[in-house]
């Protein structure tokens, strides 16, 4: 199957230009500027960007991952669709060692269906002090041993671990996670500067919603944030709701990290594309209040309703980003993460066509996931 879109302004890491661009079985085969050289599917002028990247998602749609439930796993991952996320990996919570297997089970199959581009355990290798949403009972200290059982559960589909560096064995969990080919990001943790530092020595190369759930800036005690930041070898992840991080600092981490090592993530839940009311997290209780969830018992922040083309638009609009600038961190450097950068995250030749066209507003007006539109412009 082939299609030409036309009437185009393409968002690549170059730039905007207008022009076309030709998709065949499923790959962008071409790409020109000014008028296509035949008949094709007009856009009017809009924008295309690159379909959006979520590597940090726990559900939306009023689904949760952390359930299990395929069912519900598809919502989450359609409802996502639709906000212009084309590659999603599904994040747990922390659990019991017999439910995340169970749970890493069934949505291993999911993966292996294509659904979902894997697996992200945010615990329970975290940080009591600084746990957030995730049940305190259930924490434990890492052990190399307990997510070699865990990693089998997953049948090589576990691609990130959440861990906090200041624990005891946390070191060598770090280190057996990446001789797994499993990205080790530091988060949910109450560590020294100097404890950071010795996770990204480990192989920690992910920071976990920087900011969130660890020590802030201090001029004496930089702690985590600072570690994070200034290591060419780490990509902080950013949750761009304006409730999680001011767009001060959301500036502040890309002018520090730059493009190639800011991501923009969700870190959704079950009411994101769902409304108000009260959901489940894992264990805890949720209270959703104008877009923003707390726990029930205790107030704290416990994921976000965003999804991804809010984040995107915001990045532009309140941050201040151009489009290219935008584009890459909703979608090429997390793609860079999951080592899928090759194949997808950006607008080019040979890529697989994974797109989203965006209006004047920045708003989604159709959505193409590998040359298939899942919602097609008019």
């Amino acid at each position: 199957m082939s299609i030409t879109l036309t009437d185009a302004r393409i968002v690549t890491p170059q730039g905007v230009h207008g022009g076309w661009l030709t998709i065949e079985d499923g790959r962008i085969t071409h790409i020109g500027q000014g008028a296509a050289p035949g008949p094709g599917h007009g856009l009017g002028g809009r924008y295309v960007v690159p379909g959006f990247v979520d590597i940090h998602s726990h559900g939306g749609a009023g689904g949760s991952f952390p359930t299990g439930d395929p069912e519900q796993a598809s919502r989450i991952a359609a409802l996502h669709g639709l906000h212009g996320t084309t590659t999603l990996m599904a994040s747990l919570v922390t659990a019991t060692l017999d439910d995340l297997a169970g749970t890493t089970s069934a949505l291993a199959d999911l993966c292996e269906e294509g659904l979902l581009a894997g697996i992200h355990f945010e615990g329970p290798y975290i940080s009591r002090a600084r746990c957030g949403a995730h049940n305190p009972a259930l924490l434990r200290e890492p052990s190399a041993q307990e997510l070699t059982g865990l990693l089998k559960a997953g049948r090589g589909h576990v691609k990130m671990l959440t861990i906090a560096a200041e624990l005891p064995g946390a070191l060598d969990t770090i280190r057996e996670a990446v001789a797994n080919n499993v990205i080790a990001a530091l988060g949910h943790s109450d560590a020294t500067y100097e404890q950071t530092i010795a996770g990204i020595e480990a192989g920690g190369s992910v920071a976990t919603h920087l900011y969130n759930a660890m020590p802030p800036l201090h001029h004496r005690d930089p702690g985590p944030i600072a570690a994070l930041l200034e290591d060419e070898r780490v990509t902080v992840e950013l949750i761009n709701d304006g409730v999680h991080a001011h767009p001060a600092m959301v500036r502040l981490a890309y002018d520090v990290a730059g493009p190639g090592r800011t991501a923009l993530i969700t870190d959704a839940m079950a009411a994101a594309g769902a409304g108000d009311g009260v959901y489940g997290l894992g264990t805890m209780k949720v209270n959703v209040t104008d877009g923003v969830a707390r726990l029930a018992e205790g107030g704290t922040i416990a994921g976000s309703t965003l999804t991804m083309d809010v984040a995107f638009r915001r990045a532009v609009r309140e941050v201040g980003l151009s489009l290219s600038e935008a584009a890459e961190i909703a979608s090429l450097t997390p793609a860079r993460v999951l080592g899928l950068a090759d194949r997808l995250g950006s607008v080019a030749v040979g890529k697989q066509a994974d797109l989203v066209v965006l209006t004047d507003e920045l708003e989604v007006a159709g959505v193409m996931r590998q040359g298939a539109w899942i919602t097609e412009p008019r």
